[in-house]
């Protein structure tokens, strides 16, 4: 380096300018989307605008019709079904969109830069997950099923293969992530982190929701864990996971209030001073987002902070008034492949987890439908409390058979249940258990725990 070049300038490395150098340059990232479901639909309609310096390159799904679908959508015309890795690099060498029912595709296409994983699914994305993975692709997990469940091993893995795996921004762990970044950067100390809804009922069931599923044109298992808490748990617990917080008790407090300012006292203090909560308000304006609590005791501080509005303190809350995944992807998807930056990631292992609970009452003999069924719902518990009654994560109870008749509201627990044939996720659930042993842990504790399970299989 001259010492002339020595004294310009850095080149200015922000996101937005760097797409708009590689939109001037023919360059835009190359995004590969597994799954066409409602929330892939809404990716491709954005993604095909096109977003500066990014563009759709493909797109994946089991059943193609849902795939056109998505693409017809998003107003892309000129696309190529294909059927192999080869295919699909000459596809979208000649600027062309490739449609596919096998993710491998993308997953192992040169021309593919990240891969954006947003089927809901457990076994199949974790599939999807760890062939990016192998081909050295970032992905970008739209799936709190999956994240929530094994998102620490699956962050292992990715930091194995020297690649990037996030959560995405837009979903509400991404939007109170950024959040809490930001208020960590300024010098700021969060102490809770959550999400504000507007409503949980944890007995709602597909009957009860089909109308409004048929409505939105969405999945009436998806919209059934909208409602019944399970998905909030599964956000909140990727959340937990990325900040290493835990929460006040199984399910969280979920204070109902007007505003959500209004958790600044709501909340409880001790176990937000003690090492940070996740949480939830319901009914609270603005209705949707994330939200962020901190704390501060300095008395000068928190007269700066009473001048501008933000309350008396020592608890001040921050929030975000919207969570729109398909727009704010983008952001997530360029911070990964510019500046190899996770929206929100595990930090390790894993700090809460989702706990199967009974939706009614259960015989002896039933089989348990899983995520937005019938029979049961999640919660979100500290990883600690769940280890020590063996409890069984929701993303694994699918197919599980009942040992004994289980009362409503009770948590069920691996002793409960037979397992059913063996499953992707059920190992890589095991692994990361290996990977983070519990210690001290009383009742059945983590080594029984996997015996047990592994004795199962």
């Amino acid at each position: 380096m001259s010492t002339f070049d020595s004294q310009l300038p850095p080149a200015n490395q922000s996101v937005y300018h760097l797409l708009q150098v590689r939109e001037a340059a023919g360059r835009p990232i190359q995004v590969g989307v597994v799954g066409a479901g409602a929330t892939g639909r809404a990716i491709a309609l954005q993604l095909g605008t096109p977003v500066p310096g990014i563009r759709l390159a493909g797109i994946a799904n089991r059943t193609p019709a849902h795939a056109e679908r998505a693409l017809r959508e998003g107003a892309i015309a000129d696309w190529a079904t294909v059927d192999t890795a080869a295919q699909a690099d000459a596809a979208i060498a000649r600027g062309r969109t490739v449609l596919t029912d096998d993710p491998a595709v993308l997953t192992r296409s040169g021309a593919i830069d990240i891969v954006v994983e947003v089927t809901g699914s457990v076994d199949f994305g974790a599939g999807v997950v760890l062939d990016a993975f192998a081909h050295r692709k970032p992905v970008v997990m739209v799936n709190a099923e999956l994240d929530s469940l094994i998102g620490p091993i699956l962050k292992a893995r990715a930091d194995e293969a020297g690649v990037v795996l996030t959560h995405t921004d837009g979903d509400e762990p991404g939007v109170a992530m950024t959040l809490v970044r930001y208020c960590q950067s300024v010098g700021l100390r969060p102490v809770a982190a959550g999400n504000i809804k507007g409503m949980v009922d944890y007995y709602r069931n597909p009957d009860t929701q089909a109308a409004f599923a048929k409505t939105h044109d969405q999945d009436v298992r998806k919209v059934t864990s909208f409602a019944d808490s399970t998905k909030l748990s599964m956000e909140t617990t990727v959340l937990a996971n990325a900040t290493g917080f835990s929460v006040a008790k199984r399910g969280m407090c979920g204070p109902a209030c007007q505003y959500v300012r209004e958790l600044a006292r709501l909340l409880p203090p001790e176990p937000m001073l003690r090492g940070g909560i996740v949480d939830y308000s319901v009914g609270a304006s603005p209705h949707t987002g994330g939200f962020v609590v901190v704390h501060e005791e300095n008395p000068l501080k928190r007269t700066q902070l009473a001048y501008y509005k933000l309350g008396d303190g020592p608890f001040y809350v921050f929030y975000t008034p919207y969570h729109l995944p398909h727009i704010q992807l983008p952001s997530t998807i360029a911070r990964a492949v510019l500046h190899a930056d996770p929206t929100v990631a595990p930090l390790a292992g894993p700090s809460c987890e989702v706990v199967t609970v009974a939706k009614r009452d259960l015989r002896a003999g039933e089989r348990l439908d899983g995520i937005g069924g019938f029979t049961s719902y999640g919660l979100i518990d500290s990883h600690a409390a769940a280890r020590e009654m063996n409890a069984l994560p929701i993303a694994l109870s699918e197919g599980c058979v009942l040992r004994h008749a289980v009362r409503k509201d009770d948590a069920i627990s691996f002793n409960d249940v037979e397992m059913p044939a063996p499953r992707l996720s059920d190992e890589l659930w095991l692994e990361q258990m290996r990977r983070w042993p519990m210690d001290g842990a009383s009742g059945l504790g983590p080594t029984q725990d996997l015996r047990r399970v592994a004795a199962a299989r």
